[in-house]
Parts: structure tokens; C-alpha cells; sequence
């Protein structure tokens, strides 16, 4: 799941950067700085930013993104406290399974997915057509990550990028991130002032870092741009090309919800642990509502995303797929369950 945005916050960080006064900006870059190396020794210099970026302007250069782009991308932008903050401060991930599942999963989700899947029909069938990905887990993506278009973050992607590029911290990662949303800025996908999304740089109704954009974004519905911000079509065909450059079998689903037997031995619980499903049976794994699983020699593994004696889940292929998008069983879990909920 994309991390958080914080929409009252970062429509103030829009306003700072709009007003372009001088001393404004050189206040705003002390503060920067002040959180991005609070612990620091004060004998240990801050690099200097506007040498950083000239830095970067040059390898963008040779990388070949014009110097329009960069003069338009690249003018007065400082670094943002806000996602200083964010970074250094994420907190620990304390919700159980169920709470997140509740949380992810509602039953508001669930009716508006159905809504959608419905109203999309015929874009969802010609996508799944070409892709090869079900629409139910298409639209349970889009529902997860951004409330099917809703929430798709309010930060500049360019400042946000830079901020995190010039920290330090992870700045290696964060500097070719910045490096790609410029080329894509230069393509024509969208323009600087509409670039926007998550604090840590996640763009669009599917929430894509610039080299996700890079190598899975697509023009859909064909206007020359890939545009996953405003256009419907391209963001969820992106999505499913996501899917099915990962691996994504259309003639399989992600999993189930299964019941164990009292004496099962629960060593054989995890992803590494992978059978088909006749000696799941053969071990006495069952459907969640007590039936047999289906005669196959699929491949699947048994998970316990909320720990030992929680929910229980049997998964398969495509469950490996959507890890591969965001890794974290949560998350991975969540997507199936919505699919299979707005299918129903």
C-alpha cells in the first residue's frame, strides 16, 4: 500500500513554493536542513544544496533531459520539511490483520468497487483482453491504492524526490527516482505544476514511482501521453500491464481462505513452503466453510499474515505477483480479499 499523504500539510508546502519570495525560500531550506541532520554533528557541514542540484542538472544533461525541462522542473525548488519529516518518522506499523483488513476492506470499498466494475465494463474487458488480468483485481488495485482515484496525493513529485535525493539518508534511490520523473517530464506525460503524489514520490490513481511509470505505464487510450493522473483508462491499463510483466496468470486466482486441522504442523506455514493443492488435502486443509480444495495440482503455499492463530490463507502464483508490486502480506492479502469481494 502506498504510504500517506497529509492533504492539509502539503496544500500549505504548495503555497510556499508558489510565492517565489526570496526569503521565504531561503527560511524554508534552513528548516530543511535543521531536520535532515537534527542528531548530526555540528563539526559535520551540510552539503550545499544549490550545488547539489547543479550536480544533478548536469547528469540529468548527459542523460538526455533538455535544459527546458530542467529550467522549468529544476527553478527554485527547495527541500520540503514535511517529507524530511516523514521519512525520518515513519511510524511503526501497529494495526493487526484484522484491523487492517477491516480498514482496507470496508464494506464502502467493497459497494463503490462494484459500482466502478460495473460502470468500467467494457474498458475493464478490452484491458483484461490484452493483458490477461481479471478486472475484479485491476479495480481492487485502484481501490487500494488511491480509493479508486480519490486520494492521489497532493505533494509536488519533483520536490518531494529532490528532498529525499539531497537527505542522504537514501538518496542513491531517491536520485535515479528523480533523474526518471524528469525524463518523463520531458516526454510530454504530464507537466511539472500537474506532477503530484505521495511525500515520497508514489504518482497517480495507481501510485507509481517514476521507474514503475518507466517501464509499466501506458497510453491506452492513445493521446500520445501516459497519463496514470488523469486518465482513467491509462492508469488501470497500466496497472494491468504492471500484472502481467510480473507474471500474472489469468486462469488462476490469488488464493483462499482455508481452516487447518487441530494436529496440523505449523513449520509447514510459510511462502517457502510450497505444495500442490492435493497434498494440502491430503493434509487435511480445507476450505474456509469446511469443504475440499479443488482437485489440482496447483502450486500453493499457506500463509498467517496476522501471525500464528490468526486467519489462514492458502495462496498461489498471483499472490507472489501482487508481493511483487508492494511486499507486504497485509497489503497482498488485502488485494485478494477486495477482488474476490467485489466479484461476489
Amino acid at each position: 500500500m502506498s504510504l500517506a499523504d497529509d492533504p492539509p500539510e502539503a496544500t500549505q508546502t504548495r503555497r510556499f513554493l508558489g510565492r517565489g519570495r526570496h526569503l521565504r525560500r531561503l527560511l524554508l531550506f534552513l528548516l530543511a536542513t535543521a531536520i535532515a541532520y537534527s542528531g548530526t554533528s555540528a563539526a559535520t557541514p551540510s552539503p550545499d544544496f544549490q550545488a547539489w542540484l547543479s550536480d544533478l542538472r548536469t547528469e540529468a544533461l548527459a542523460r538526455g533531459t533538455s535544459a527546458a525541462t530542467l529550467d522549468t522542473a529544476l527553478s527554485d525548488i527547495v527541500p520540503i520539511p514535511r517529507v524530511i519529516e516523514l521519512d525520518r518518522r515513519q511510524p511503526e506499523f501497529t494495526l493487526s490483520f484484522d484491523e487492517y483488513l477491516t480498514r482496507v476492506v470496508s464494506e464502502r470499498r467493497v459497494r463503490l468497487g462494484r459500482r466502478l466494475l460495473a460502470e468500467n465494463g467494457r474498458l475493464l474487458d478490452a484491458i483484461a483482453e490484452q493483458y490477461r488480468v481479471q478486472p475484479r483485481f485491476i479495480v481492487a488495485l485502484w481501490g487500494i491504492e488511491t480509493d479508486f482515484g480519490r486520494l492521489t496525493g497532493g505533494y509536488p513529485v519533483v520536490d518531494s524526490l529532490a528532498t529525499l535525493a539531497f537527505d542522504g539518508r537514501r538518496s542513491t534511490f531517491f536520485r535515479q527516482e528523480l533523474l526518471i520523473a524528469l525524463q518523463i517530464l520531458d516526454e510530454g506525460h504530464i507537466g511539472v505544476d500537474d506532477m503530484k503524489g505521495s511525500w515520497a514520490g508514489a504518482m497517480g490513481q495507481v501510485q507509481f514511482m517514476p521507474s514503475s511509470f518507466q517501464r509499466f505505464a501506458v497510453d491506452y487510450d492513445g493521446d500520445g501521453r501516459r497519463d496514470i493522473w488523469s486518465s482513467r483508462a491509462d492508469a488501470l491499463a497500466s496497472a494491468a500491464n504492471y500484472l502481467a510483466n510480473s507474471g500474472w496468470r489469468s486462469d488462476q486466482t490469488w488464493g483462499r481462505p482455508v481452516r487447518l486441522p487441530r494436529d496440523f504442523d505449523h513449520a509447514l506455514v510459510g511462502r517457502d513452503a510450497v505444495r500442490p493443492l492435493s497434498e494440502w488435502q491430503a493434509l487435511g486443509v480445507h476450505r474456509a466453510d469446511g469443504r475440499r480444495l479443488p482437485r489440482s495440482e496447483l502450486s500453493a503455499s499457506l500463509i498467517q499474515p496476522g501471525g500464528p492463530g490468526g486467519p489462514t490463507f492458502l495462496v498461489y502464483d498471483n499472490y507472489r505477483t501482487l508481493l511483487k508490486w508492494n511486499r507486504s502480506d497485509y497489503f497482498a492479502t488485502a488485494v485478494g480479499t477486495l477482488a474476490d469481494r467485489i466479484r461476489a
